[in-house]
């Protein structure tokens, strides 16, 4: 049974863990959220305070665990869109200012569009690896299909995709960089 000396040492520091929900969550509505939580908790574990432990810092510890245990939920959870069905749909274009629509999916008519250094670095990569690469990457093909052109087993596609993405990374590293597009990683 509870205490009602162990309910007016946690309703004490009800404005303590408001303030630093504040702090963890940013958000008025969230930190309220999150003190009532830590407030049910509490009472409900009761039973685990041990006589003589600092209320303080038990109640921020729950406050921690809870906070950190909602936070992982929200992580694992998709976003939730709602549509209305009157947003107009987003181009799947590039770029929507510039119209671009290759007569087929051809490894050339795709080249355009790149920088010549992005070219230039496909362009070298070993004929195998260049073929699987682009096919892949550039004309969207599956490995099956890529192992019917290459006539080679799809575990053979996989290798091959894997060491000419490799090559592309590490020759593309300082392009990159340059672009603010991140450190290439080296594997």
């Amino acid at each position: 049974m509870r205490s009602e000396e162990f309910d007016k040492l946690v309703l004490e520091h009800l404005d303590m863990m408001y303030a630093v929900a504040m702090k963890l969550t940013r958000n008025a509505t969230d930190a309220q959220d999150l003190t009532q939580n830590t407030l049910l908790k509490a009472l409900r574990f009761h039973d685990k305070f041990k006589k003589g432990t600092y209320i303080k810092a038990w109640l921020l510890t729950i406050m921690r665990n809870t906070f950190i245990n909602e936070y992982r939920q929200r992580a694992r959870r998709p976003s939730i869109v709602e549509l209305s069905g009157t947003e107009q749909a987003k181009t799947n274009l590039p770029d929507p200012d510039i119209l671009y629509r290759p007569k087929g999916k051809s490894y050339s008519d795709v080249l355009e569009l790149l920088d010549d250094s992005v070219r230039k670095a496909i362009d070298e990569l070993p004929e195998e690896f260049r073929i699987a690469v682009v096919m892949a990457d550039v004309e969207d093909k599956s490995y099956k299909e890529i192992a019917d052109v290459m006539e080679c087993p799809i575990g053979t596609v996989m290798s091959r995709l894997y060491r000419g993405r490799k090559l592309l990374r590490e020759k593309l590293k300082d392009y990159a960089e340059e672009r603010g597009l991140g450190k290439s990683q080296n594997k």
